[in-house]
This record gives structure tokens, sequence and C-alpha cells, in this order.
């Protein structure tokens, strides 16, 4: 799953000229959905989304010392498959890594309410999935971020591709080049003359 995340003082949603959603202070959240997601990548995002800090701190004003939840503020969710859109060849947008369908939708849904049970469920917002849609909003900074449930860690690394956890990144293959490898002599001792 991707997801953009904006800081905004403000944020709303219209459908037929009618807003249907609207917050205040808090984030505005487009997602989408990738063909091969799971479960598991709506725990990661949800998550994500509520801890990453992108917001000043309360008392401090430090940068980038709190996160939504912590404001206590709002969050304004979009369904958005054009996340997943390859635009590597021609001019024309592709979405097949796009989840589509039912599924997609039922997969939005499980989201919407995981981060609900994971923070409160009133300031979940949300827009209307497979509608046109027009989204206001006042970004403020202006602060966007560009979160990634495969880049947190890894469902199934490709391969040939490093694992990551935790941050942490781990050769995939099982033989390192020989030049990465480290001796195993001991400290102090000579090497051999050269013939």
């Amino acid at each position: 799953m991707r997801a953009i995340i904006q800081r905004v003082s403000s944020a709303s949603v219209t459908v037929d000229n009618e807003v249907i959603s609207q917050i205040g202070k808090g984030l505005m959240v487009l997602v989408g959905i990738g063909k091969d997601d799971t479960p598991a990548d709506v725990e990661n995002i949800a998550k994500k989304i509520l801890s990453v800090r992108a917001f000043s701190h309360p008392e401090t004003d430090a940068p980038w010392g709190a996160s939504v939840t912590e404001l206590d503020g709002e969050v304004l969710c979009v369904s958005q498959f054009t996340l997943f859109a390859n635009t590597t060849k021609g001019s024309k947008p592709d979405f097949h890594s796009a989840m589509g369908g039912e599924a997609s939708r039922d997969m939005y849904a499980s989201f919407l309410t995981r981060i609900g049970e994971l923070y409160k469920p009133e300031k979940i917002k949300d827009g209307k999935f497979g509608a046109m849609m027009s989204v206001a909003l006042t970004n403020e900074g202006p602060v966007t971020l560009t979160l990634d449930s495969r880049k947190f860690e890894y469902i199934t690394p490709p391969a040939g591709r490093a694992k990551v956890v935790k941050g942490v990144k781990t050769n995939s293959h099982k033989n390192a080049p020989p030049s990465s490898q480290k001796s195993t002599k001991p400290k102090g001792e000579a090497a051999e003359p050269a013939t």
C-alpha cells in the first residue's frame, strides 16, 4: 500500500457539489492499494500514518516532534488507485499494478476500520470510494510525505533484493562477494610471503 500524507489545517471532500467530509487540523491521506497487498500491508501503513511525526511539538515547538494522535488531530482518507500508476512506457498511465474491483473496495474498508481501531473512529473521515471527488485542503508548511508499506518491511522481497527488517538491510544472497569477506587470520599474524 502507498500513501501520500499532507499536514493540513483543514481539508474537505466534495461529491456532486456536496461536501461529504471535512476536517480541521490533521492529516489529509491519499491511499493506494497494490494488487499484491495483504492485511499485513494494511497494518503497516495504518500504524505508520498514525505514528509519523509530521507536526511540531505542541509545547517545545520542536520540528517533527509530534504525530497526529499526540495532537488529537483528525485524518481524512481518500482512496487513490493512481498512486500505482506506471508511467515508464509511453505517455498514458498504466494502472495494472493497482488492485481493482471489489477486492480493492474491501481492503480499503478494512484499512479504514483498522486505522480507526488504532486511534479513534470519530477522528477518521473518508471520501467516497470510486466516486469523482473534489478534494480541497490547506497544506501547512507545506509538508507532504510519501509512505510505502513494502518499504517499512518487505513482505516478500523480490529475488536478489535486500530484505529490510526494522530498518536494517540484509543481503538476500547466501554468499557475499569474496571482496567483502573479512579475513579470519588472527591479528598480528604476518601475511604469507609472495612466491
